[in-house]
């Protein structure tokens, strides 16, 4: 029996009229189903990414260049959305060119190592590979040797968190030896590669092959492609935490099967992003009726924001199918007039983690970031003729 492929497309063709009823009336685009024979709204993503972005450096400028933890006048420091916002500052200075982005980035990279203690080194392994992955970008985009520099002192501090323990992987903090999960491991192997893709250096492909295979063979789902959040061991009980499933998990394996199909050419890399993408146009674990889900102020509401960037990856690479890349780019492009539509604050331009309702008064860093993330996506993929 022929499998029967449903397209993106055909499985929320509902979900499109409910999006219309649910509008406001006074929504400056409003969102017409193409199905339906309506005629397709326009959208102008630079120009949305440029309002956020505006927004977000006004809103949240905190101390020596570093961004602050809300809206509602809380200076508190946090390490890994600053480092976030570095990406998205590279996003803006690729797509523009404006040397104040540039100038953003550089006061930004100096300032998390002073509201840090005068270093890089952190106990959160994760948080070191954030801002280590997005330095490695800095760098590609200016040819600044500091960005490179900080990209190496962080990778090489993380490899001290490698162990024998659980058969291999990188534990979530220094002082957790017996906790080891996705986060201090997709981006490990995503970082490797930027790095090898720099200098050819064969240590940080083989490290970047060996992490893969640690975490296919223990946080990843093999039927669908989720990855589960991280594997402990607590009074001698081992256990894998397959409840937690979060979008920037499987963002982050998504990013390094694709690092490492472009490396080494072996189509398995490729054939598991796939399907860890294919799974989540549909997974209730990651979305809720086609937009991805809430996953709450704070941490959580960076989480689908990294997921977006390494997805936008994938729809741009040249070696998927011509259906998988516009069933792809229909959900992001779904999920983008549902934020832009329903869930941007105006004039604010303030998002929350709920991308299908405005927020409320506080809005978290986190949060506006990952509505960054996904207008700097369609900015792209506008650009590059993939809308």
């Amino acid at each position: 029996m022929p499998l029967i492929r449903l397209s993106f497309p055909t499985l929320l063709a509902g979900l499109f009229v409910l999006t219309l009823v649910a509008c406001e009336k006074d929504e400056p685009i409003p969102l017409r189903d193409p199905d339906r024979g309506g005629e397709a709204a326009t959208y102008d993503w630079a120009a949305t990414a440029d309002s956020v972005q505006d927004a977000t450096y006004t809103t949240y400028l905190g101390e020596q260049g570093t961004f602050v933890e809300n809206n509602q006048g809380s200076n508190t420091f946090h390490y890994w959305p600053n480092a976030h916002v570095l990406h998205t500052l590279v996003d803006a200075y690729e797509r523009t060119g404006d040397a104040a982005y540039r100038n953003r980035m550089i006061d930004l990279v100096r300032g998390i190592k002073t509201r840090n203690g005068g270093t890089y080194s952190n106990v959160f392994n994760d948080d070191m590979l954030w801002l280590g992955n997005a330095s490695v970008r800095a760098y590609e985009a200016t040819g600044n040797e500091e960005y490179k520099e900080v990209a190496e002192i962080l990778w090489n501090d993380v490899l001290e968190s490698y162990s024998d323990v659980f058969g291999g992987g990188i534990s979530w903090k220094k002082d957790t030896p017996y906790s080891k999960n996705a986060v201090s491991n997709g981006p490990a192997i995503v970082l490797a590669m930027r790095l090898y893709n720099l200098d050819q250096d064969s240590s940080y492909l083989n490290w970047a092959k060996e992490l893969y295979d640690w975490q296919q063979a223990n946080l990843v789902d093999p039927s669908t492609g989720l990855v589960w959040d991280n594997i402990s061991e607590e009074n001698g009980e081992v256990t894998v935490n397959k409840d937690w499933i979060f979008t920037y998990n499987l963002g982050t394996w998504i990013g390094a099967g694709l690092r490492l199909y472009d490396a080494t050419g072996d189509q398995m890399y490729l054939d598991k992003a796939l399907r860890s993408c294919r799974t989540l146009l549909t997974s209730p674990k990651l979305t809720t009726e086609g937009v991805l889900r809430d996953e709450g102020q704070g941490d959580g509401g960076l989480f689908k924001g990294i997921l977006v960037r390494y997805f936008t990856e994938l729809i741009m690479h040249p070696a998927i199918s011509d259906a998988d890349r516009q069933d792809f780019v229909d959900f992001l492009s779904f999920n983008a007039r549902t934020l832009y539509n329903r869930g941007l604050k105006r004039p604010e331009m303030l998002a929350g983690p709920n991308w299908a309702a405005q927020p409320g008064d506080r809005t978290d860093l986190t949060t506006q970031i990952s509505a960054v993330m996904l207008l700097e996506a369609m900015a792209e993929l506008e650009a590059g003729g993939y809308l």
